[in-house]
């Protein structure tokens, strides 16, 4: 071998060293303790291979510092380049700095500085860096890089980025051989395609199928919608969505909201999906008009959406309540249709029907008229009398609401009436009035009958109170339904007439203090009955 060639073999601290380099030379004033390793310089301990142009190697300290294109290969898998490195042979602990370069099969890490830990297999920054792999980009201030699960741990300014999202979040796990995504704090991921985003504190999310489930503080901004749950799973690519517990969805479109404990969103087919304490709310100034039933199933676009509420469900707004089994809502038209032996409530007076129909102003969204189809029947109680009511019923009724007060109502086909007339200075029952007649007009104020026109020849007698036949005080069909009025909001969520709420409402500090909570007997099958009904 030349004499201008070395290679030697080292044993320190039983670690078995080589390294070889074309000169050899020593400068114990400039670098005491070092041997000064100049070109083609090869270094090689325990499965790692490093070369560069110069070299400085402390024999006592065991310790490399590798200078100008320098290269560190471990195996068949991590190259790494960059202009300088420092090495410590006893701890395993190589520090890279200067245009720091780091690819294994599954990625490339760029950076200006990177920490090399070989006992634990780890790399780390802590002055930015950036990750390329199949799929993403990811970017962060500070890392660490496990080689043998191929996971990141980025803290700190995180960006992943690839054509479809943009991930931004303070603190993930990134896994490059699966494009696995853990979020830990406040993050937020765009759709570049369509700018929906999704905004969690805590979730899993998989960049390679766009496949997501957050668990804290879950916010899904789609393009009419806006989705908020206690636990949210998204698959962008199908269009689905489902969230579960404190679920709040607003339609940025229409006053809309809805809340529920269990909820599917299909965004192809614009439908919405909730069960378990669902609530649909429309928005009316100042007032809110909240409407309850077992299974909520809203289908449409924007401004021509159909709402469906299906058994036991209930209506409550400050001056009008009400309860069917079914309830069909048409934003388009704002007719909201009432089945199966509904009855509403509105100021004193009490009206059912075989169907009602609600008519509401669509540009206002006030309660414009009323109909109500077979059977139709009101009562109101007299204001002084415990067991006194007022009453009409007929084939059909058509009413007019002025300021969401009902003020004008018509009965059409068998009607009749029972009135009771007070003296208006002493609010003394005078005479009750029982009429028949085809047609009868009325009009009222504040639910208090005003004036009353019968439009075709009627038939009709005025009792003094001490004649009135028992007989007569109640038309056939009469049926007081007071108990099954829902006084308040919380009302609507009581089943039955047993005053006997389904679950008992929860209290939290969520920013939704009104989030409708968990029914454990709601029945998980009606989603698909729902949907069948599309």
């Amino acid at each position: 071998m030349s004499d201008n060639f070395y290679y030697n073999f080292i044993f320190a601290r039983k670690r078995k060293i080589e390294y070889y380099a074309e000169q050899q030379e020593a400068d114990e004033d400039k670098y005491p303790g070092a041997t000064i390793l100049i070109g083609n310089v090869k270094m090689n301990h325990e499965g790692i291979n490093l070369t560069c142009q110069q070299a400085l190697y402390y024999k006592k300290q065991n310790f490399f510092k590798a200078i100008g294109n320098v290269l560190i290969k471990q195996g068949d898998t991590i190259t790494q380049t960059s202009d300088y490195a420092d090495y410590d042979v006893n701890s395993k602990q190589a520090l890279s700095w200067g245009d720091v370069v780091l690819n294994d099969p599954t990625m490339t890490l760029t950076t200006d500085t990177l920490q090399f830990d070989r006992l634990n297999q780890k790399l780390y920054y802590r002055s930015y860096a950036t990750i390329k792999d199949a799929t993403n980009t990811l970017k962060s201030k500070n890392g660490n890089y496990y080689l043998e699960n191929k996971k990141f741990t980025a803290t700190t300014k995180v960006t992943v980025v690839n054509p479809e999202h943009n991930l931004e979040s303070n603190h993930l796990d990134y896994y490059t051989n699966t494009g696995y995504t853990y979020l830990y704090g406040p993050s937020t991921i765009t759709n570049t395609e369509n700018e929906n985003k999704i905004y969690c504190e805590r979730g899993f999310y998989n960049t390679k199928t766009d496949i997501s489930h957050f668990v804290k503080n879950a916010k899904l901004y789609l393009k009419e919608r806006t989705v908020e749950g206690d636990s949210l799973y998204y698959d962008k690519r199908k269009g689905f969505a489902s969230a579960t517990n404190n679920i709040q969805i607003i339609d940025t479109v229409q006053n809309f909201i809805t809340r529920g404990n269990y909820a599917e969103i299909f965004e192809l087919k614009d439908s919405l999906f909730i069960i378990k304490k669902a609530v649909a709310i429309s928005i009316i100034e100042k007032d809110s008009m909240f409407i309850h039933g077992d299974t909520l199933l809203v289908t449409g676009k924007p401004k021509k959406r159909i709402i469906r509420n299906y058994h036991n469900v209930k209506i409550f707004k400050s001056d009008l309540q009400g309860k069917c089994d079914s309830i069909h809502t048409d934003q388009q038209t704002g007719l909201t249709r009432m089945y199966r032996n509904p009855v509403i409530w509105s100021d004193q007076n009490q009206i059912t029907g075989d169907t009602i129909y609600l008519k509401s102003n669509v540009e206002t969204e006030k309660l414009d008229s009323l109909k109500v189809f077979n059977n139709s029947f009101i009562v109101s109680k007299d204001s002084l009398s415990e067991n006194d009511y007022n009453q009409i019923k007929g084939r059909n009724m058509f009413g007019k609401f002025e300021q969401n007060k009902l003020r004008t109502l018509l009965v059409k086909g068998n009607a009749e009436s029972i009135y009771y007339n007070r003296n208006e200075q002493t609010n003394i029952i005078e005479t009750i009035t029982k009429e028949i007649s085809s047609n009868i007009e009325f009009t009222l104020d504040k639910g208090i009958i005003q004036t009353i026109k019968y439009l075709k020849a009627s038939d009709g007698k005025t009792y003094p109170p001490s004649k009135l036949p028992e007989d007569i005080k109640k038309l056939k069909g009469f049926i007081w339904r007071e108990k099954e009025q829902p006084k308040k909001m919380e009302d609507i969520f009581i089943k039955g007439n047993n005053k006997k709420q389904e679950t008992p409402v929860k209290k939290n500090n969520r920013k939704n203090k009104n989030a409708v909570l968990d029914d454990k007997s709601a029945f998980k099958n009606n989603k698909v009955k729902a949907l069948n009904k599309q």
